[in-house]
């Protein structure tokens, strides 16, 4: 006997039209499964919800604040422990070189001045290269082509920030 139709009207609960449910009580009378599904879907909604108990709400308010609280401070001490470790290790890292920047800071100022120029050249050069690199490459690309690449560049940012997204939110449950 087929009753699944009339299974998945006893149990989503949707509106039926006059047919459905003249087809649906001829079948319930053959269909002992489909008998006691209905049975327990009048008894199930014939039934008054409990009521909780006294001050139940207020003492779920108050425990959840105090969650929220002690959430709050642990993430707080975190931080906290995070940075102020963070902040050890950098210096125990960066000690040798500010015990010699202290010494003699003329030579540091001197190889961060000749980094600099070093840093800002190259990436002149950089640019320029690029810009040489576009320029030869946006002949032989049509327009399509361009068009495919930056859509996919755009996919995979969003799939990206998304991803992103999706790890670094707090639940807001309760």
């Amino acid at each position: 006997m087929n009753h699944q139709p009339f299974e998945e009207w006893l149990l989503d609960n949707t509106p039926i039209n006059i047919e459905q449910k003249r087809e649906l009580e001829l079948h319930v009378r053959t269909c002992a499964y489909c008998a006691a599904l209905m049975k327990t879907d009048r008894v199930l909604h014939d039934l008054r919800m409990a009521s909780p108990a006294s001050g139940f709400v207020s003492r779920f308010e108050t425990r959840l604040a105090a969650q929220k609280i002690a959430d709050r401070k642990r993430r707080l001490l975190g931080f906290v422990l995070f940075a102020f470790a963070g902040s050890v290790l950098l210096l125990w890292l960066a000690s040798p070189y500010l015990s010699g920047f202290l010494t003699s800071p003329v030579s540091w100022i001197t190889a961060l001045v000749e980094w600099g120029v070093f840093f800002v050249t190259t990436l002149l050069a950089s640019l320029q290269a690029g810009a040489v690199i576009l320029d030869v490459v946006g002949g032989f690309l049509p327009p399509f082509a361009w068009m495919v690449m930056i859509s996919g560049a755009a996919a995979v940012s969003l799939v990206w920030s998304i991803s992103i997204w999706r790890f670094v939110r707090v639940p807001q449950g309760v």
